[in-house]
């Protein structure tokens, strides 16, 4: 074929097409032979429980059928059947028996990540979120460390818990999107004095990773993005646009404690936007005041009459202590139930 037939359009586009339809060949077979996977070792689970309820278990092989089992199966078919692995096999029967449960896009290593939380609101939880937001196993193993789930339902009542673990986050409200504290251990900040601009820099350098802190939805419109009014120039530190709810989400990073002026600052931000900024297609931006510290009741009264989505929420350098969130979030529940 000529020089000009490879520099021509039509033949780009032929490039292109096949292209496309080999990744998506691939994704389906990789599909395919994950969820085969994970079918496999569904049954062996089941296999291994049938055994143990019959007696057998007990009878024959005491306590150690896992560690003969293992044994033999790597004899005969090589790696991948060590005790621990059979275990999560074990398991991951107990928790899912009935198979058509089972997701065709989530592979054996989501589900042994999975199988590891006891709690099952949790366990159910990241399942879902898992799903919805294709999370990758590394994602998934950063969001149980922050202890998402915990951060996420302490802020809601019973009922609501009890929704977010059956059908995961459903992002239908500015309140959705919020979360206290954030959590950016990521950046590797250390625990000292350390300027705004500094955390504000950190932040985009790992955009990715406080994309996934920020959660489903968010897309980066600009840094220090310049507002002017009366020739005076202003600068909102973060700006994005929210795909879901369709809004500008506006973040202001602070340093030290909130001050009320931080709050009228991004109420007048929010204010500007909505007036300057939407088009007839958005809906009212969302504000967050994102602080290392803050005072509740300076913010109920800095923020009381306040018409614009306005919150303050704080930020921690460091991943939360999970048993102090499920000892909170437990006693939450006992409360509403009772």
């Amino acid at each position: 074929m000529s020089d000009l037939a490879v520099n021509d359009v039509s033949y780009q586009q032929l490039l292109d097409r096949i292209g496309e339809c080999l990744a998506l060949g691939r994704q389906r077979a990789f599909e395919q032979v994950n969820s085969v996977l994970v079918e496999t070792y569904w049954q062996i689970g089941r296999y291994i429980v049938e055994f143990e309820q019959a007696g057998k278990e007990r009878a024959e092989y005491g306590s150690k059928l896992l560690q003969v089992l293992s044994r033999d199966l790597k004899a005969a078919y090589g790696k991948g059947f060590s005790r621990s692995n059979l275990q999560y096999m074990r398991l991951f029967y107990l928790n899912y028996e009935n198979c058509q449960t089972l997701s065709g896009k989530l592979s054996w290593s989501h589900y042994t990540e999975l199988l590891a939380i006891s709690d099952d609101l949790a366990r159910s939880f990241y399942e879902q979120q898992c799903i919805q937001d294709r999370w990758s196993v590394r994602e998934l193993k950063r969001q149980k460390d922050s202890a998402l789930f915990e951060r996420v339902a302490l802020s809601k009542d019973r009922a609501e818990i009890l929704a977010l673990a059956k059908d995961g986050q459903r992002i239908e409200s500015a309140r959705d999107v919020v979360k206290d504290p954030y959590v950016f251990e990521f950046l590797d900040l250390p625990d000292r004095y350390y300027r705004e601009s500094e955390l504000e820099n950190r932040l985009i350098a790992e955009l990715e990773k406080f994309l996934l802190e920020l959660g489903k939805g968010f897309a980066f419109i600009g840094q220090q993005y310049r507002i002017t009014l009366n020739n005076t120039h202003f600068f909102v530190d973060l700006v994005f646009y929210h795909r879901i709810l369709k809004c500008f989400v506006l973040i202001d990073l602070k340093t030290q404690a909130v001050s009320h002026q931080d709050i009228g600052q991004m109420n007048m931000y929010l204010n500007y936007f909505r007036a300057e900024e939407n088009t007839k297609d958005d809906n009212e931006p969302i504000g967050i005041v994102l602080a290392r510290d803050k005072d509740e009741i300076l913010v109920e009264y800095a923020t009381g009459g306040i018409s614009n989505q306005l919150f303050v929420s704080r930020y921690q350098l460091y991943l939360p202590d999970p048993e102090v969130l499920k000892q909170e979030l437990r006693r939450l529940l006992e409360v509403n139930d009772g």
